[in-house]
């Protein structure tokens, strides 16, 4: 088991990472995810496709999201509804109002469709070749996944910056592996 002082160490270091990424490759690499993705995900229309609002340095889903609407499939943004449980999914589409919820992230209001996403497009600090993925500590995605995967099939993509590759990161009992990551440099096999 790794300690909480470890974790908190390597997130910071894997946050200045990302952040000097960004810095250099921003949107650029936005528009290149867009290709990569597509081409190792072909979108099916049709399919409930969950991206998330970009905070910080990620790299930015919107370019990624809007490609998907238009090629048919329904998008969702996830939603914190209660602390320490499942993350909640509401229908987006290009050009809607959002509202800032919690941790300051934009989400579809309240009174927005609810989905349940067929595909999980993820955020990550760090990613390793097994396809585990380093996140803020909140355990959101982790507990998300874990109910999705009980529920039926879900397919949980991870994407990032091909620099936010690490060797190893820690694979403690909670934590849900994806299935797949894409970066602006293509798909992590």
């Amino acid at each position: 088991m790794v300690s909480a002082n470890h974790k908190r160490h390597w997130r910071e270091e894997a946050r200045e990472r990302r952040e000097a990424l960004h810095r250099k490759q921003g949107a650029g690499a936005a528009l290149l995810l867009v290709r990569q993705f597509v081409k190792a995900w072909p979108p099916v229309p049709g399919i409930v496709v969950a991206g998330y609002w970009p905070m910080g340095s990620e790299i930015d889903c919107r370019p990624l999201l809007g490609e998907l609407h238009d090629a048919g499939c329904r998008c969702c943004l996830p939603v914190v509804v209660e602390r320490d449980s499942p993350l909640a999914f509401r229908q987006w589409r290009p050009g809607m109002d959002l509202v800032e919820g919690a941790f300051g992230i934009m989400e579809p209001p309240a009174d927005t469709h609810r989905m349940t996403p067929e595909v999980i497009v993820v955020p990550l600090l760090a990613f390793d070749d097994r396809r585990h993925r380093l996140g803020y500590g909140g355990g959101y995605y982790d507990r998300t996944l874990s109910v999705l995967r009980q529920e039926g099939s879900i397919v949980a993509i991870g994407i990032a910056y091909a620099g936010q590759r690490v060797d190893a990161l820690p694979d403690e009992g909670h934590d849900q592996a994806l299935d797949r990551i894409v970066t602006e440099e293509g798909e992590v096999v």
